[in-house]
């Protein structure tokens, strides 16, 4: 059994395996979806920049938001939040940190009192996040403004090049402060409520029940009254993080929030730009944030589903579509060996075979599709949403000349 391992697959295969087997990890959701924000969203916006201006902001906003989204949340919650805001809790109780608040509330133990309003508390400060990601869309504005002297999207995406309206990069520029204002206000009061809920909130009823909608939202509002609703909402509107080996690590519910935070500032950035900046934003956002909440999942599940019904991957893919993680492929290679009567080793390598082909290809698919076509695609329809927009305006001006000259003539 010690051979069944990735470490004896061959070469060509053993990097593949890997990166699947830490994507089925907590903190494998993190370089995973790294990996494909950086493909999906850096990559392609960066090969179709239409300017100098359009590429920096790419670069800068990509950058930014793939570091601070997927890297900071277990640097802020481990490192500094915890210990901040644990360090009253016994030893014994800082342990439960790195539990899960739905399954401290399956114990209905008593240390959830004190434990409970500890781990809001650190899911509250961590929402600096999101409201950075929202914020950031503003200061690439202002930065593009600053560096490039641009406020109007036609002139940054090369669609026109005409002297900009002092007065609307004004706009632009107040409307930005205004709303990382806004932001850094609301963070201010999340994390004075971090702080009342870390000292008070093991003898206050209300700030406990506040606690628990924070960290298990769809517990505490479905409970047992739909399961698939409560686990749904849990999974991605928690506050609460993720964990690994007792550290603290991002959660899809963290994720979630930095993208529809983040989408609302996408929006708002791109309103204060023009109608063409924010008709780009929801041609795009709406896809491209459902695929970085999600992953590949949807696609996976559908391929997986053909691989069924053409008889392929019989031995790995279970009734329910479900496939074993990396650590259980060694048991099912020596449970079909015995029954096969062949080599574990042989059963092993197919499996880990199938394995990646089930979810490596849908992963490589989706990036492919979502990336370079999504954001060529969107450019594309940019460029002939204002051609056209230009040509009726043409056409509108021809026809209110010819009307009035009509006229005259009659006259």
């Amino acid at each position: 059994m010690k051979h069944l391992t990735i470490d004896n697959l061959p070469k060509y295969l053993r990097p593949a395996a890997k990166f699947i087997k830490h994507k089925e990890e907590a903190s494998g959701l993190s370089t995973s979806r790294f990996v494909q924000d950086f493909s999906v969203c850096m990559i392609p916006k960066a090969t179709f920049s239409r300017s100098l201006p359009d590429l920096c902001e790419n670069l800068f906003l990509e950058g930014a938001e793939e570091s601070l989204i997927y890297f900071t949340p277990a640097l802020l919650g481990q490192k500094v939040a915890r210990k901040l805001f644990s360090k009253n809790l016994s030893e014994n109780l800082k342990k439960e940190i790195a539990t899960p608040a739905v399954k401290l509330l399956e114990k209905k133990s008593e240390d959830n009192k004190k434990v409970l309003p500890v781990k809001a508390a650190i899911a509250l400060a961590a929402t600096i996040i999101p409201l950075t990601e929202f914020s950031l869309n503003y200061i690439k504005n202002l930065l593009t403004l600053k560096v490039f002297k641009k406020s109007d999207f036609k002139n940054i995406a090369s669609l026109e090049n005409n002297t900009e309206d002092k007065s609307q990069q004004e706009k632009v520029k107040n409307s930005a402060k205004k709303n990382i204002t806004i932001a850094g206000g609301i963070y201010a009061g999340l994390l004075g409520l971090a702080g009342l809920l870390a000292t008070g909130g093991k003898n206050s009823k209300i700030l406990q029940n506040l606690s628990e909608f924070i960290l298990a939202p769809g517990t505490k509002i479905f409970n047992t009254k739909s399961k698939k609703a409560k686990n749904f909402c849990d999974k991605y509107f928690s506050l609460d993080f993720n964990s690994q080996d007792g550290k603290l690590v991002m959660s899809k519910g963290q994720l979630t929030t930095c993208v529809l935070t983040g989408g609302a500032g996408y929006f708002g950035a791109s309103a204060d730009r023009g109608k063409e900046n924010l008709k780009e934003t929801a041609t795009r956002f709406p896809v491209v944030g459902l695929y970085v909440i999600t992953g590949s999942s949807f696609v996976e599940k559908g391929f997986k589903k053909l691989l069924k019904k053409v008889g392929k991957c019989k031995n790995i893919i279970g009734k329910n579509l479900e496939v074993p993680n990396f650590d259980k492929l060694g048991v099912l290679a020596q449970n079909l060996a015995n029954k096969k009567n062949t080599s574990a080793e042989k059963e092993y390598l197919s499996l880990a075979k199938q394995k990646v082909l089930i979810s490596g290809l849908p992963y490589i698919f989706s990036i492919g599709v979502m990336g370079f076509f999504v954001s060529g695609m969107t450019r594309y329809f940019t460029k002939k949403r204002y051609e056209n927009s230009q040509k009726s305006t043409q056409k509108n001006l021809i026809e209110r000349y010819e009307a009035t000259h009509k006229k005259r003539i009659y006259l």
